[in-house]
């Protein structure tokens, strides 16, 4: 019997008739699409899915060494757990079809129906292929906001709260500017890539956390402020190597946001590596103005502050300012992390200024500096966008700061009421003990520094793991001498 060859779409069905867009036995659902376009998002989505990681080692590195490896483990929770979460009803809640006037329904729930039929997002990319990519996109924003736990939030209620933040502040935001129906992106918002679900939203929750958890125990029991020394990042080195794969994943962040190939595409990764470079240049001045010296760690915040400026940004500013926005992210960044301790909140990881002001900036800078000829450079835009204030389009600035405003406000409200919440639940109160707070909480989850220690016995041949040796490690020297005239 012959096989019948399948017939290659040339139009897609009503989407009520036919959510997935065509019978995949008998039509070749393949081909209203161009290869390139599939390609460079499916890359990108694997290049991006890196950067959830890469803020575990980021982070862990800025942790004392007594809790780095919870960051590296909150980094695996957030990339699974998460992308479950996505899976069963995330993807849905702001990518659904068929929505309300405030979110999205359940009707794609465990990606039902999530096949061929074009995506909200860009009809050159069928829908299964943007929910492949829009889940990076949450476990990277969940891990940015993870590190606010900052070894004194207990590891069982804070991933409950991941996962209540994503569901209640994440994938309502991004609704609100993603999805055609939301009534920020109906507002004519520009926000290329997520300033305000993933920057502004991080960051303002971070505050937020901060605030309910309180400061950090200090082992000589006086104000946390007089001791800062204690506590300096251990690693600048991780904090160098996850700033590296923040950077490479953030060309494919930005880059694959088009939801096409297109020329639009490069002049976005070029505006992203501008960014970074303006940021990084001028967070190691500032900072040298100060204290007559460089820091990795100052550094890297710089890139970082330029990279979250310029996310809202790539695809509507013109090249030559992408710097420029680089820079003036940095600068805002640098200042309110230098001034910090004004509000009292130890907040040690900068989560807050450099994403949450950061992006609140850069969300003010795009109404600023937007150019309608950047869009238009996908083929597909045209003259759909009006661009910012050098357009003379002057209420897009007005646009910028009730979106950004409005994230904010959003997740620091949701985020404390959440807090709360949890707290109140028996046996998931937030804040750890001050015993295993100043023992270190990679003591109390993770058996790996069991292993550590029993590592000791290497030092007959004249080797000391880090977590022995090191000045975060709960075991002292004299233990360690200890066990060596017993060995």
């Amino acid at each position: 019997m012959a096989e019948a060859t399948p017939v290659p779409v040339t139009e897609w069905p009503d989407y009520n008739t036919n959510p997935n867009g065509g019978d995949p036995l008998t039509q070749d659902l393949n081909a209203p699409y161009d290869k390139g376009d599939l390609c460079w998002i499916l890359v990108c989505t694997i290049l991006c899915w890196q950067i959830t990681p890469a803020i575990g080692f980021l982070y862990a590195g800025m942790h004392r060494q007594k809790a780095a490896l919870t960051m590296i483990f909150q980094s695996l929770f957030c990339a699974c757990a998460c992308g479950i979460q996505f899976w069963v009803y995330g993807y849905s809640l702001y990518q659904s079809h068929t929505t309300g006037p405030f979110l999205g329904d359940l009707s794609l729930a465990g990606l039902h129906n999530v096949l061929a039929y074009p995506s909200l997002a860009n009809s050159d990319i069928p829908d299964i292929l943007y929910a492949c990519f829009g889940f990076t996109f949450v476990t990277a924003t969940a891990m940015i906001l993870a590190g606010a736990m900052l070894e004194r939030g207990r590891l069982w209620p804070s991933m409950l709260f991941l996962l209540c933040w994503t569901t209640f502040v994440y994938y309502v935001l991004a609704y609100f500017e993603w999805n055609p129906n939301g009534w920020l992106y109906k507002l004519g918002v520009y926000d290329y890539a997520g300033s305000g679900p993933v920057h502004i939203a991080s960051g303002f929750s971070a505050l937020a956390w901060s605030l309910m958890l309180g400061r950090r125990a200090d082992p000589k029991g006086e104000s946390v402020h007089k001791h800062m020394v204690q506590f300096r990042p251990h690693n600048p080195f991780l904090v160098g190597l996850g700033t590296v794969f923040i950077w490479f994943g953030w060309f494919a962040f930005n880059g694959a946001s088009t939801a096409n190939l297109s020329i639009r595409s490069i002049y976005v990764v070029v505006n992203t590596n501008l960014a970074a470079c303006g940021g990084g240049i001028a967070w190691v001045l500032l900072e040298y103005c100060y204290v007559k010296k460089f820091s990795i760690v100052g550094f890297c915040s710089g890139i970082i502050s330029g990279l979250v400026g310029i996310t809202p940004a790539a695809g509507y500013v013109p090249v030559y300012v992408a710097a420029l926005v680089g820079a003036l992210t940095s600068c805002c960044s640098f200042f309110t992390v230098k001034y910090k301790y004004l509000i009292g909140i130890d907040e040690g990881l900068d989560i807050f200024g450099i994403h949450g002001v950061g992006g609140f900036v850069g969300d003010i800078l795009t109404g600023f500096f937007a150019a309608s000829f950047v869009p238009a450079l996908d083929g597909v835009s045209g003259t759909n966008y009006a661009g910012g204030w050098w357009n003379r389009n002057w209420v897009q600035m007005g646009y910028q700061l009730a979106a950004a405003t409005t994230c904010a406000v959003w997740s620091f409200t949701i985020s404390c009421i959440l807090l709360f919440l949890i707290n109140r639940i028996p046996g998931m109160h937030l804040r750890e003990s001050e015993e295993d707070e100043l023992k270190g909480l990679d003591f109390k989850y993770l058996s790996d520094v069991e292993f550590q220690r029993m590592s000791v016995n290497l030092s007959n041949y004249g080797v000391v793991t880090p977590a022995i040796a090191g000045s975060g490690s709960s075991t002292s020297r004299e233990e360690v001498q200890l066990e060596q005239k017993k060995d």
